[in-house]
């Protein structure tokens, strides 16, 4: 009985391993080392990013062009807005070298890949999901997953990801950040949830890799009147906040 148990769990083991190499085998839309580095160096750089949802396909691209217009040099578009990756491909034309674009609310790698062909530079989870994490590693992309707790921050950095999502926000902010920075300071953390017009800033003099602005800056009042000249000036105080703080140092 042991000596069969034993078997079974080989065999599982075996099938396991078969199958995350059937996974890896075949790595399309891998990226260059080059380009994997380019986009962990634009966050590093500019240290926020416009972070957008629109119940509407019309209030997109108008609500992204107006964040550009205020200073956002790295946007992400959501899964959850209408025609998200049709909108993501026009500016990735449009802005190509200059603003870089992601896409976020990714739940499996099916999405991954219906992302990177839009034309994604960078790919964004709601919470941690290794299979993602690993897709995008073996494929030289970088994925920044949504994590809430320290042991959840580890093991996405354990299964490849450079940049950690701190999602939702946290009781103590940007204290909260700085002691988690602290003791475990391989980590890079990207606070996307409890982050202001007022204290983006703060988190990264706090130890924050970078920010993502939402709802502060994308304000639902301003997406439902068509106030792109609001969402512009929330984003040049957004960024006139980062600014003063400089590069961050990567790890």
């Amino acid at each position: 009985m042991a000596l069969r148990i034993a078997a079974t769990k080989s065999l599982r083991a075996s099938t396991t391993a078969s199958v995350s190499r059937r996974a890896f085998s075949s790595l399309d839309r891998m990226q260059t080392k080059e380009n994997y580095e380019a986009v962990l160096q634009k966050f590093a750089e500019i240290r926020a990013c416009a972070v957008l949802r629109t119940p509407t396909s019309e209030a997109c691209p108008k609500a992204m062009q107006a964040a550009i217009d205020g200073g956002f040099k790295i946007c992400e578009f959501t899964l959850t807005t209408p025609d998200c990756l049709d909108h993501l491909a026009d500016f990735r034309q449009k802005y190509d070298g200059d603003v870089m674009v992601g896409c976020g609310t990714i739940l499996n790698t099916e999405d991954a890949e219906k992302a990177i062909d839009a034309g994604s530079e960078f790919i964004i989870t709601p919470v941690m999901l290794p299979d993602v994490i690993e897709w995008c590693a073996a494929r030289n992309i970088v994925c920044v997953p949504g994590c809430q707790t320290p042991t959840e921050l580890v093991n996405a950095y354990r299964h490849g990801a450079p940049l950690q999502k701190l999602f939702p926000g946290v009781a103590g902010g940007p204290m909260w950040v700085k002691a988690v920075s602290s003791a475990l300071p391989f980590l890079s953390i990207n606070p996307t949830s409890g982050v202001d017009l007022d204290n983006a800033g703060e988190y990264l003099k706090h130890g924050a890799a970078s920010v993502g602005l939402v709802a502060p800056l994308f304000t639902p009042e301003a997406i439902a009147t068509g106030d792109w000249d609001q969402i512009a000036k929330n984003a040049e105080k957004v960024m006139n906040n980062v600014r003063p703080v400089g590069p961050y140092i990567r790890k």
